[in-house]
């Protein structure tokens, strides 16, 4: 685990700022605070440079330079280090390997790196320690840019190749590892995270039309490249970033292919043993470490299917770490998560927080976040902060698996639209009714939604989405402002693939929507503890597995993810394995805190000067909605707690 930071200079008469590659490094100390190092290369001459500084390691200091500021370059690297492999100083970073003229710096994980490096190892080149980043300069040497086809992990990597004067950054698959870089006067600056590159001397103008669609859409709070800023950017998962002779490109070199979607021709029972199979293979590359293993577990099934079947793998007692709230049974599953310990021997750790520490978190969380957070911040660096102190250092995280095998509502009304418009009416007949309810106006509401998922694509259900679910809380000015930056291209990342309407909306929850949200945050909390967190379940060959298979596999009501259960039964207590509720990894935000604890600070603030002196707020009819919010009317209760999100956000990053 680490963090990043680079710049380059794509005019060859000027020299980079070290002082300022040193700042942009500083600001990530948190997500590797055990060595630090720094690499700058004089192109022109050439020569390279690694330097020390207080926080360096000492068997490193003995064989590098000082940090010299005035030293004069037109390429730095800069690192953060907290090791989970190779703990010795051959994993120092940056590296450079002076035989191939090549520099590198890299944050994530290879898993499979053991297996590349034997594969290396043949093919002539010799290795001085174990660490994948070593594997990934000497794939890149042998295979070139094709190298990340090989690679299984995830990454954020920057290599500079001397001998073709190129700079070459990539991004893992799914973008569970952050990169994001601006381009300003003739330089490029990038780094792990957003922070980093406001310290950079560019035009730092709000993106307003991104902060528009996140506060209407949540899980568009990452979106394409855009970030909150309109000049600072994302390298989208997937892609490359190669930049040579003082110009850039960008070049995707994976997406999920959908013409292979349903495609699959295994039998159920097939596609339950490859699943488990592959993931059984994922977790034991996963568990490769030279540190304590632990993992999140709530009660359900798939944070209990990493530690049921991660626990008999380890040599040590598997410690896993939960969240509950105690006054909320929707938010308390300690009654499922000590079934799964009593099955495995897991030593269980829980953490209860509670309003006043959300509220002594909450601008720690935005500042690590580098955006507005979420309602759920709360467990989530509850969780992090816990792991952190009972010193492990690597956590399995049960993400993803919902975006890849339908584990969402939502994906029900897909499927339930794709019966209809596949003319299987008698099979939805004697499927609907388990999708409905005692509540009248809740089945109504079921299936008015899955009518709009059979005539309307999926672009037009978010776009909908962002024009009615919530209220809009921007002055008339200011969402007329983003409205007009994003004309015609609001939607445009959602992809109506010729699929099924359940493949084509988990596709855009993997590559457009929730997923990308989802790892961001998850990366924030975890890395801003020092807690590495590692998912299963995102290992490419699974998901591209799981696209593959028929829909009937992934559900048959009353179930969601049905190969997912089965494929698991016999490992997981069949207590958790046939659970028809889904817990939430949420907070008792809307429920209580909002009306009760935390009310006079949200109303501080809706009332503050600097709130209505904001001049972006629509203030009469935020306060009517909290007046409302106040008197029991529970729908505006999210958007109300993203107005406050947002303006913390503007607090915390002087906005």
């Amino acid at each position: 685990m680490c963090g990043i930071a680079g710049i380059y200079s794509l005019l060859p008469e000027q020299k980079i700022d070290m002082v300022l590659l040193s700042e942009m490094t500083k600001r990530v100390h948190h997500r590797g605070s055990q060595d630090e190092g720094y690499l700058a290369i004089n192109i022109q001459k050439p020569e390279v440079r690694a330097f020390y500084v207080e926080d360096s390691i000492a068997a490193v200091k003995a064989k590098l330079y000082p940090f010299d500021a005035a030293w004069a370059a037109q390429i730095g690297f800069g690192f953060q280090r907290l090791p989970t492999l190779e703990l010795t100083e051959s994993g120092h970073q940056p590296m450079y390997d002076a035989k191939l003229d090549l520099a590198i710096i890299f944050n994530g994980e290879i898993y499979n790196h053991n297996e590349l490096r034997v594969e290396l190892e043949k093919a002539g080149y010799s290795f001085r320690g174990h660490s994948d980043t070593e594997v990934i300069l000497k794939a890149y040497h042998y295979w070139g840019m094709d190298c990340v086809h090989r690679f299984v992990g995830m990454w954020a990597i920057s290599i500079w190749d001397q001998k073709q004067g190129l700079l070459f950054l990539s991004r893992d698959r799914f973008g569970i590892k952050p990169l994001y870089y601006a381009i300003d006067k003739g330089y490029l600056y990038w780094g792990s995270e957003i922070k980093q590159i406001l310290a950079a001397p560019i035009d730092k103008a709000q993106n307003k039309a991104m902060i528009w669609r996140s506060m209407k859409v949540n899980s568009m709070m990452v979106y394409d490249e855009e970030t909150h800023w309109q000049h600072i950017h994302a390298l989208k998962p997937g892609h490359n970033m190669i930049v040579k002779g003082g110009k850039t490109e960008i070049r995707q070199y994976y997406q999920l292919d959908t013409d292979s979607f349903e495609r699959s021709t295994l039998s159920f029972d097939e596609a339950k043993d490859e699943y488990l199979q592959l993931f059984m293979d994922s977790l034991k590359l996963q568990l490769h470490s030279d540190v304590e293993v632990g993992s999140s577990l709530s009660g359900g099934l798939d944070s209990s299917a990493i530690a049921c079947m991660a626990a008999p793998l380890l040599d040590y007692p598997l410690r896993t770490f939960s969240i509950y709230y105690e006054d909320d049974p929707a938010l308390d599953e300690r009654s499922y998560i000590e079934i799964v310990a009593a099955k495995n021997g897991i030593q269980t750790n829980y953490s209860a927080p509670q309003a006043q520490d959300a509220l002594d978190w909450w601008e720690k969380a935005t500042y690590l976040n580098d955006l507005p957070v979420s309602s759920g911040f709360v467990s989530q660096y509850a969780l992090m902060k816990m792991v952190n102190e009972a010193s492990v250092h690597v956590l399995l995280s049960g993400q993803g698996s919902d975006e890849i095998s339908g584990g969402y509502r939502h994906a029900t009304y897909r499927y339930y639209a794709d019966l209809i418009r596949s003319l299987r009416v008698g099979r939805f007949a004697g499927e609907i009714k388990h999708f409905l309810s005692a509540n009248p106006l809740q089945s109504m509401g079921n299936l008015a939604k899955i009518a709009m998922s059979v005539a309307l694509p999926e672009s037009t259900l978010y776009a909908l989405e962002a024009r009615h679910y919530r209220f809009d809380p921007f002055s008339k000015e200011y969402a007329a402002q983003a409205k007009a930056m994003v004309e015609g291209k609001f939607m445009q990342q959602i992809s109506d693939i010729p699929v099924s309407r359940l493949s084509s909306f988990l596709y855009n929850m993997m590559h457009n929507t929730s997923l990308m949200t989802l790892l961001h945050c998850e990366d924030r909390m975890s890395m801003g503890n020092g807690v590495e967190s590692r998912m299963p379940f995102l290992d490419h060959r699974l998901v591209e597995l799981v696209f593959s298979l028929p829909a009937a596999y992934k559900i048959r009501p009353p179930y969601r993810k049905v190969f997912h259960r089965k494929a698991f039964q016999g490992y997981v207590p069949q207590e958790i394995s046939e659970r028809k509720d889904k817990g939430i990894f949420g907070s008792p935000f809307y429920s209580r805190w909002m009306r009760g604890e935390l009310k006079d600070f949200m109303q501080d603030i809706l009332y503050s000067r600097e709130f209505r002196s904001r001049g972006i707020w629509d203030l009469p009819l935020v306060h009517q909605r909290w007046r409302g919010f106040l008197a029991g009317k529970n729908r505006d209760a999210e958007m109300l707690y993203n107005v406050i999100s947002l303006e913390l956000w503007h607090r915390v990053f002087n906005q």
